[in-house]
C-alpha cells in the first residue's frame, strides 16, 4: 500500500558554505537567491540573481535558464532553496547545489 518510510531521491546536493563559496568562484556557476525581493534587498551573496520561489511564475522564470551551468541556490534557511532545486530538477537541470542552512549560515561577505 503506502510506504511512509521511503524518501524521494534528491536530484540536488546540499553543501555547506565553504564549498558553496568555492564553487561561486568558478565561471560556470550561477548564484540564485530564491527569497523575496525584500529579503534580497536586505543583503545577498555577491553576484546573486533573485528569482522568488513564492512568485506564481517561478517555474517559467527558471525554465529558460541555461541548463549547462552549475546553479548555487540559497534562501534564508535552506528550505525554500531545496524546494527550488526540486522544481529545477524536474525542469531538467542537473547541476544543482543547495546552501545548507541558507544565508543564515553564510560566514562570508554579503552585499
Amino acid at each position: 500500500m503506502f510506504n511512509f518510510f521511503s524518501t524521494k531521491t534528491k536530484k540536488y546536493e546540499d553543501i555547506p558554505a565553504g564549498p558553496f563559496h568555492d564553487l561561486n568562484l568558478k565561471s560556470d556557476a550561477v548564484v540564485l537567491d530564491v527569497r523575496t525581493a525584500g529579503e534580497f534587498a536586505s543583503g545577498k551573496i555577491r553576484g546573486a540573481r533573485n528569482i522568488d520561489i513564492m512568485s506564481s511564475n517561478f517555474a517559467n522564470q527558471v525554465k529558460n535558464l541555461p541548463k549547462d551551468k552549475t546553479y548555487l541556490v540559497y534562501c534564508r534557511s535552506g528550505n525554500r532553496s531545496g524546494q527550488a532545486c526540486d522544481i529545477m530538477a524536474d525542469l531538467g537541470f542537473e547541476k544543482l547545489k543547495n546552501l545548507s542552512g541558507g544565508i543564515m549560515r553564510w560566514p562570508f561577505e554579503t552585499v
